[in-house]
């Protein structure tokens, strides 16, 4: 969550120099500062609610798949992860006739990060949504 408000004071924030080196001490610049972090506030709060969105679809796919009927849908993802493993091992030990590309670990990074924050994230969303919710029912 910081990572959102720090993203949307850095946006406000050359905004913010301005107010405070240009306009002069007094009623008004407190007006535009207050203005400055309303607009501030709102804008976290709108990405907040996309970040929600976000996780809810992540989670609703993740669902769906290990709620599957078929075993490969279940499946896929254990097993795409340990066919790169056995690659992994057959490269690091010259077994492969050709080392893996360095795509080919970028690709593993990206799938392993892709696996393991799925599965953490269907573990770990139902609380962030209903933290979320909670947060916004107390506004």
């Amino acid at each position: 969550m910081s990572k959102i408000a720090d993203l949307v004071a850095g946006l406000f924030k050359p905004v913010a120099d301005v107010i405070e080196h240009i306009v002069p001490s007094g009623d008004k610049k407190l007006e535009l500062q207050s203005a400055i972090f309303q607009a501030q506030m709102g804008m976290a709060d709108k990405m907040m609610d996309y970040e929600l969105a976000l996780l809810d679809g992540q989670k609703s796919i993740i669902m769906a798949e290990a709620s599957g009927k078929g075993v490969l849908q279940r499946n896929w993802r254990p097993i795409t992860m340990l066919t790169f493993l056995a690659l992994v091992v057959c490269d690091s030990f010259g077994w492969l006739p050709n080392p893996l590309a360095s795509e080919a670990w970028t690709l593993l990074q990206i799938g392993l990060g892709g696996y393991v924050a799925g599965r953490s994230l269907e573990k770990v969303a139902p609380a962030i949504t209903n933290a979320v919710a909670e947060a916004k029912k107390g506004k």
